[in-house]
């Protein structure tokens, strides 16, 4: 079988012919030429344009691949913040607890350390089964401290101890007797104090177990704010925002004042302390719009009026004020200050807001300049940034705000 090749290998292999590649060549430079003429860009500009656009791409792809991990890593923390959180507590809580769960009682002299242990450590057992507080004797001169975890405890056993000094007669019965005045004083204070509260937030009519609630909330604290002090400086706040508004101040003032009640109860009753306070308002006698601000507070149900909204923003307005929390003015400032400028220098950043004492930022962006998925990629980014250089309690939230805008012109 004769094969027959192409006329262009079989001229070549016969002999010296007309070499077809500069012809082949100038014919593609002649085509880049008119592609180049056609598309007014040159070959150097259209890779470069190629390149922007392969980079643009990628940059999609990657924010898609964030949103996507961001939202699988959302629910994976879910399941281990849990354990991550009591490992935490239980290496690294030691310190804050020692300052927020003792008290120190002053002694006269050291001899008293003696007479309050007792014969074979009588007197100190009979007050630590009656107050339920450790009462730890140290090298400490002249002074006991009394640790528990509970503040009306340590209120009562501090009342205890010292009416128990003060009279000097130190023995189990004297320490029965000592208890039983100190509760009953306790009690009575408690009263005081919840009237106390109402009358200074101006509400009146309040069932006396809420009026009790509140005073028990004298002796309780969250990131060390007396949280009474805190509801009735909610309240005052409350009601000037719903008079600028045009709400019902009354129904503000009262919700503001209860919107924490449920932390007196919230460790024998089941559920979150909003939950717990909306059932104990309606329990007594409270109105429903009143009690669906208590409920709403923490966003655990949507808010349905502007009392409620209004209720949120006194409560964030009480907590994030410099000095409410255990934090000094400067300390406040100055991470302010890092995180609007951390936010400020990425690219695209019109506006950084801080808010809520540091702990949410907001971030206008250049809707021009950034789309949808840059947005996430720069919130993420953001966020990296504050982990990496900012040293903060908690958690901050970090929201990218873009506006879409639609502009028209009449001729």
């Amino acid at each position: 079988m004769k094969l027959s090749l192409p006329s262009w290998m079989s001229s070549r292999g016969n002999g010296p012919g007309p070499d077809p590649a500069p012809d082949r060549l100038e014919a593609l430079d002649a085509q880049l030429e008119e592609l180049e003429r056609i598309a007014s860009l040159s070959a150097a500009e259209a890779r470069h344009e190629l390149l922007e656009r392969v980079e643009k791409e990628a940059r999609r792809q990657a924010a898609h691949t964030v949103r996507k991990i961001q939202d699988e890593a959302r629910e994976e923390g879910e399941r281990r913040a849990r354990g991550i959180l009591a490992t935490a507590v239980q290496r690294l809580a030691g310190p804050f607890a020692m300052e927020a769960t003792t008290h120190l009682v002053r002694l006269p002299n050291d001899e008293m350390k003696g007479r309050i242990i007792g014969r074979e450590g009588r007197n100190i057992h009979t007050l630590e089964q009656l107050t339920g507080v450790d009462i730890v004797i140290d090298d400490t001169p002249s002074a006991v401290r009394l640790s528990s975890f509970d503040c009306m405890r340590r209120e009562v056993a501090r009342l205890t101890l010292e009416r128990l000094i003060a009279d000097g007669r130190i023995h189990p019965a004297r320490c029965e007797e000592a208890f039983g005045q100190a509760s009953a004083e306790i009690e009575d204070r408690i009263v005081e104090e919840g009237e106390r509260a109402a009358l200074e937030a101006r509400v009146d009519a309040l069932h006396p177990q809420l009026i009790d609630l509140l005073g028990r909330l004298q002796f309780r604290t969250s990131y060390g704010q007396n949280v009474l002090a805190h509801l009735t400086e909610c309240s005052r706040l409350a009601a000037l925002i719903a008079l600028e508004l045009g709400a019902d101040a009354e129904i503000a003032r009262r919700a503001a004042l209860l919107h924490d009640i449920g932390k007196a109860a919230d460790q024998e009753v089941e559920g979150t302390h909003a939950q717990v306070g909306a059932r104990l308002a309606r329990r007594w006698d409270e109105g429903e719009a009143v009690v669906h601000a208590i409920e709403a507070h923490h966003d655990e149900v949507e808010p349905r009026t502007v009392e409620a909204v209004v209720v949120q923003a006194a409560d964030a307005l009480s907590g994030a004020r410099p000095g409410a929390r255990g934090d000094t003015l400067e300390g406040y400032v100055a991470r302010l200050r890092d995180l609007e400028a951390l936010a400020s220098r990425h690219a695209g950043v019109e506006k950084v807001y801080a808010m809520q004492a540091g702990r949410e930022m907001r971030v206008i962006v250049d809707p021009g300049a950034v789309d949808d998925d840059e947005a996430t990629l720069i919130s993420h980014e953001i966020a990296t940034a504050i982990e990496r250089e900012v040293s903060y309690p908690g958690r901050i939230k970090v929201t990218v705000i873009r506006e879409s805008r639609s502009t028209s012109y009449a001729h």
